[in-house]
């Protein structure tokens, strides 16, 4: 008997190369799209078409990423990375003489607002508004957009990832060179890095703060609750639409960088108030709302359906990564 297909858009970065091995590993015959060293092109919709046929489940994870600073080319690349190749999937999938079953897309846990008062579900969540609200709206409404009656559509609502990828190695490196302080929010001159963008832009275009007193939330998962949960939607046919893949021991700031320091040995960690980490992230070409904006998104329906995490609290999950990555010598 032939093994079941799996195709995965987007292999190339650190979620995709775990979801390879496991879904390999789980018996599948893996089949990869992107831009290089693939099955099949972004650009080429035929051979899109082919491998989407008889498929029994498409995973897409192609989208550039946003450990950059967001100049006017990187937000426009930001969203139509997302937006197109999700397009593309969307309509290979249409016209497919045997659709796949199930097609699980990668979306994010930063659509929801910015929550200090109560954590964001699924289920009575908020979206939020601006640049990275904006594309993640895009990105799913591409995703749920049209009837699709023979394959189950789930949007996976990524945390911050916690493995081997640019949000960890940014955080950790902090914490090594002495600024893995509590980050503060605050006034910064005006700028338009975040401002609304795609079909339907959000916001006043104005840089948002908040007097958050480092207490803005942190939401995050580990690499392997990531692969996880996809086995576990994979599985269980019950599940669509929207799911938040978040740890349910939810941090703050101050809580990941106090863990941080202990994990790293850094003996000391300055405080960095906005006017300090604009310049430092200007440095690292990144962006201070990696760590100011308080994201709260816990998993209501992968809790509900009964999956159990294996990384549901923060240090644990640091501490498993840390030590992946190189950690103080012993």
């Amino acid at each position: 008997m032939s093994r079941p297909l799996a195709v995965i858009g987007g292999a190339s970065g650190f979620v995709g190369r775990a979801l390879v091995r496991a879904f390999t590993d789980d018996g599948y015959d893996v089949r990869t799209i992107g831009r290089a060293d693939a099955d099949a092109q972004w650009t080429d919709a035929d051979d899109i078409l082919t491998l989407v046929d008889g498929a029994a489940v498409v995973v897409n994870l192609a989208g550039r990423s946003v450990n950059c600073r967001y100049t006017d080319a990187n937000r426009d690349e930001i969203l139509s990375s997302r937006v197109e190749t999700t397009r593309v999937l969307h309509r290979a999938i249409a016209a497919a003489a045997t659709p796949p079953p199930l097609w699980l897309n990668a979306s994010t846990a930063t659509i929801y607002r910015y929550a200090l008062d109560r954590p964001q579900t699924e289920r009575d969540g908020e979206l939020g508004a601006g640049f990275s609200v904006d594309v993640a709206r895009a990105w799913e409404d591409e995703f749920f957009a049209g009837d699709l009656p023979s394959t189950r559509r789930v949007a996976l609502r990524m945390a911050i990832v916690l493995g081997d990828g640019p949000a960890t190695r940014t955080l950790v490196r902090l914490a090594r060179l002495g600024l893995g302080g509590t980050q503060y929010d605050g006034w910064w001159f005006p700028h338009r890095r975040y401002r609304g963008i795609g079909p339907h832009p959000t916001g006043d275009g104005r840089p948002p703060w908040h007097r958050s007193g480092g207490r803005q939330r942190f939401s995050w998962i580990h690499l392997d609750d990531v692969v996880g949960a996809v086995r576990f939607v994979r599985d269980d046919p019950g599940m669509s639409g929207p799911v938040n893949l978040a740890a349910p021991g939810t941090s703050d700031n101050r809580e990941l960088m106090a863990t941080l320091r202990r994990l790293v040995g850094a003996p000391i960690g300055l405080p960095a108030w906005r006017f300090m980490l604009e310049p430092a992230m200007w440095a690292l070409r990144t962006e201070p709302e990696l760590v100011l904006k308080s994201r709260w998104a816990i998993p209501e329906a992968l809790t509900a359906a009964g999956y159990v995490f294996a990384y549901p609290q923060l240090e644990p999950a640091l501490d498993d990564v840390v030590a992946a990555l190189g950690r103080r010598p012993s």
